[in-house]
């Protein structure tokens, strides 16, 4: 069993199980873990990511084979950013998995990104002389520049020390996951998925998920990283989700 880091918090199920994007730490969710009130949520580091342990080989079968454990079977409501919503699509049939909700995920990969994707995960972990250098790595890799303060105490868990210095947790080899194959996970869900995406992501545009579930929601405003940006713009897809509403797919 993957050692992972894990955050944890509020009641009854059904629990929102929180899945960060590519590079990040669970510690993204931390605004919107304060907004959902008093309901059940887990924010996992995922594999090779924060405080998680790496695995031997990344797939992304294997990371969330990785982090079925943290399924509640009481019920249990999947939330994904962008490489984690894709993980949520493969935990669509687990027991107790309720419904999926996929923020950002990039749908629609051309040859050359993948070549790109794979060289980078054939790079060692850079190493920088100090922690800041290490946390801008970070916060660049993930997507965070300009949405987190670099000064935040809850980037520690982002960067570790070596003996020659500081490097990102975050483990360069699972850039290699591959092409996600979001098309047919979605006809494999058996629980109600929705795709949702920020305005302004330029991972994803509205017509990439409309022409893969009937009603993909748009936040108006936001970019990639929307669950950041506006952790409140969330809350309509989750509390939807949770009282078993149709979720458009």
């Amino acid at each position: 069993m993957t050692d992972l880091r894990v955050r944890a918090g509020g009641g009854e199920p059904p629990t929102f199980l929180l899945l960060h994007g590519l590079g990040a730490t669970g510690d993204v969710w931390s605004g919107l873990t304060g907004a959902i009130g008093g309901s059940a949520w887990v924010a996992p580091d995922l594999p090779g990511h924060g405080g998680s342990a790496p695995l031997a080989d990344y797939t992304f079968a294997a990371v969330a084979d990785a982090v079925a454990g943290l399924v509640d079977p009481r019920g249990t409501v999947v939330v994904g950013h962008s490489f984690g919503g894709v993980i949520g699509l493969h935990l669509a049939g687990r027991p107790g998995v309720r419904a999926v909700v996929g923020l950002g995920i990039k749908v629609a990969w051309t040859a050359d990104e993948l070549s790109r994707a794979a060289a980078l995960a054939a790079r060692e972990a850079p190493v920088f002389a100090t922690r800041e250098e290490a946390v801008r790595r970070h916060l660049k890799v993930a997507g965070l520049d300009g949405l987190t303060d670099p000064a935040d105490p809850a980037l520690d868990a982002a960067v570790v020390r070596v003996d020659e210095g500081w490097r990102p947790a975050f483990d360069p080899r699972a850039f290699g996951v591959g092409e996600p194959g979001v098309a047919a996970l979605l006809a494999a869900a058996p629980v109600p998925v929705v795709l949702a995406r920020g305005e302004h992501d330029r991972m994803v545009d509205a017509a990439q998920l409309a022409a893969l579930v009937p009603n993909p929601v748009t936040l108006p405003g936001l970019g990639h990283n929307a669950h950041v940006e506006s952790p409140a713009a969330l809350l309509p897809l989750l509390h939807g989700r949770a009282a078993g509403r149709a979720a458009g797919c």
